[in-house]
């Protein structure tokens, strides 16, 4: 299996693409001018509490705070939660992904519902679940690939694991590939959580 990276950098952009065996499998641009901060994890602090909106605003060291409603924020014990002041106060840090850009005189919307790509998983610090890109339709391969998960969790020793999207990349993955995955995506969590 031959495997090439493609980069290619211009003053405007940058380029790169993923080639197996002379078949694009990933392209990623970057511009310099519109770089949004859409996937962004910000360490954040509650400015202000709206009861009647059901929503806070959130510093996260931008020109306009922040807003996330009560629905984007995890609840611990996982029941329902009717008062967003039951979950969050003002002063209160919060670890937050931003979900949508500012537009105009609006702040970046945000989740606490955090989620971080590689290359063949997306991991979810605080959920409890595996799930399989819709795109791998064939039972057997997705009835597999949940028990590499599975296994390499396992062998792991991870406790508190949090969850996984298998991503279309993953079709036809082994072991160790997600295994790598796997180990650096919690490494990276480890990190975010630490600071």
């Amino acid at each position: 299996m031959s495997e090439e990276i493609l980069i290619n950098i211009t003053p405007m952009e940058s380029r790169v693409a993923v080639v197996e065996n002379g078949v694009l499998q990933e392209v990623h641009v970057e511009r310099t001018q519109k770089r949004g901060i859409v996937g962004n994890i910000y360490k954040g602090k509650v400015v202000r509490v709206l009861p009647g909106m059901q929503a806070a605003f959130v510093d996260i060291g931008l020109e306009r705070a922040a807003f996330i409603h009560a629905a984007e924020i995890s609840n611990r014990e996982g029941s329902a939660v009717e008062s967003i002041g039951a979950l969050v106060h003002e002063g209160q840090s919060l670890v937050v992904q931003v979900t949508k850009d500012p537009i105009g005189t609006k702040g970046a919307r945000l989740t606490t519902h955090l989620s971080i790509p590689s290359r063949y998983l997306v991991y979810m610090p605080r959920t409890a679940h595996v799930g399989i890109s819709l795109k791998i339709e064939d039972e057997a391969e997705r009835e597999r690939l949940k028990q590499v998960v599975a296994d390499c969790v396992a062998a792991e020793g991870i406790e508190e694991v949090g969850g996984f999207i298998l991503r279309t990349a993953a079709e036809g993955a082994g072991k160790d590939e997600i295994l790598v995955d796997i180990r650096y995506l919690r490494r990276l969590w480890e990190q975010i959580a630490a600071q």
